[in-house]
């Protein structure tokens, strides 16, 4: 169900949202369980730059049982928040996306997310050795973006609408 944002002066464009994804390091994956408990997980990711986010993990577990129950999913990235006690605020930025989780099976796909957590986590380092090392114990998941917003704080709008009334000035 898509959901209208309230604030939707602090909505941040579909840019910022997918900048805020190439450069964030860490996010929170949230899924329901065959018992319909909810179960957040935080983890690291890689965004492709296109309309996947790729995560890693053992090949059994909480997470993959969740995902082979119901492939439903959200996650969640906080890219910013700086707290301004005086103000009882903070400045923040963040993203919510959500789609449908999947266990990669194809091992070019596989190979693809490895590849891509280890170009983000470790630029200019050959990853080879690690990935091939890791592909007997090691499961990719990719979740398919359906939605996605963002949002920054009030206090970050304020801030934009004062430099644009300067710099016309």
């Amino acid at each position: 169900m898509e959901h209208k944002m309230r604030r939707f002066k602090q909505m941040l464009d579909s840019g910022e949202c997918e900048k805020i994804l190439a450069e964030a390091t860490n996010g929170v994956l949230s899924l329901v369980d065959a018992d319909g408990e909810p179960y957040g997980v935080p983890l690291s990711f890689a965004y492709d730059g296109e309309n996947h986010i790729y995560f890693h993990s053992a090949t059994t577990g909480h997470k993959l049982d969740c995902l082979r129950h119901d492939s439903r999913c959200t996650f969640t990235v906080v890219a910013m928040d700086d707290i301004i006690p005086e103000k009882f605020t903070t400045c923040f930025r963040s993203v919510i996306v959500a789609g449908r989780g999947y266990i990669v099976d194809s091992p070019a796909e596989l190979l693809k997310g490895l590849v891509l957590l280890g170009e983000k986590y470790s630029p200019g380092i050959d990853s080879d050795a690690e990935i091939a090392k890791s592909l007997g114990h090691v499961a990719v998941m990719r979740l398919d973006i359906d939605r996605m917003s963002g949002k920054e704080g009030i206090e970050l709008v304020r801030q934009k609408a004062d430099r644009q009334l300067s710099s016309e000035k």
